[in-house]
């Protein structure tokens, strides 16, 4: 299968299976989308404080040419397709390492690894299956964005440094690599726009 190298390396970031968690969820993601809601103190009395998503405001995008304007407009599907991954990628492996500091022992931990790599490989087959190669890529850098790390870091701390370099030998065949950083000042500037515009909602 030609992505599988992504399905693995969605396993190895994720590390926490959905439905053992019992968390329905469905062949098309959302952005995870936060509105906080406190109370604040004013002239002795307590009023509503509801924080918002910040709003991006910047100059609309100009195009030399149509197929300028297509390339982006392909880029702004790509990452409303690809970043609630990434999202959930950030979430399930903050639960998962948790969970993991409970267990008693290595053996117990490996185990549960193992078993996690398993439904997770099951259970996003399908979605990862519709990926072509540049939403791949575009996955792992916004995993490096989500997490903090690089793809190839998560999977050696968690599957070991074999699987690791297997795992990016592998995506090397079809042009990817789990070392891939994300660089919003530089050649990810135009994706960083994008994904404060779809977290903001503005997208």
């Amino acid at each position: 299968m030609q992505k599988i190298w992504c399905v693995l390396l969605f396993a190895a970031c994720a590390l926490q299976s959905v439905r053992a968690a019992g968390v329905a969820v469905s062949d098309t993601l959302q952005p995870i989308v936060y509105v906080h809601v406190n109370r604040a103190f004013y002239q002795g009395d307590s009023i509503p404080n509801v924080t918002l998503h910040k709003f991006i405001c910047a100059a609309p995008m100009t195009f030399r040419s149509e197929r300028a304007r297509a390339r982006y407009n392909r880029m702004v599907a790509n990452v409303k397709y690809v970043f609630p991954m990434a999202q959930l990628a950030k979430q399930t492996l903050i639960e998962t390492y948790d969970y993991l500091q409970t267990l008693p022992d290595e053996k117990s931990r490996k185990e549960h690894i193992a078993r996690v790599e398993k439904g997770v490989k099951e259970q996003y087959t399908p979605l990862i299956k519709k990926m072509s190669r540049s939403q791949g890529k575009l996955l792992v850098k916004l995993i490096n964005r989500e997490c903090g790390q690089t793809s190839f870091d998560m999977v050696k701390a968690f599957l070991g440094p074999l699987r690791a370099n297997f795992y990016q030998i592998f995506a090397g065949l079809y042009g990817n690599s789990l070392t891939k950083k994300y660089d919003p000042e530089g050649e990810d500037r135009y994706t960083e726009r994008i994904v404060q515009m779809v977290e903001a909602g503005q997208l």
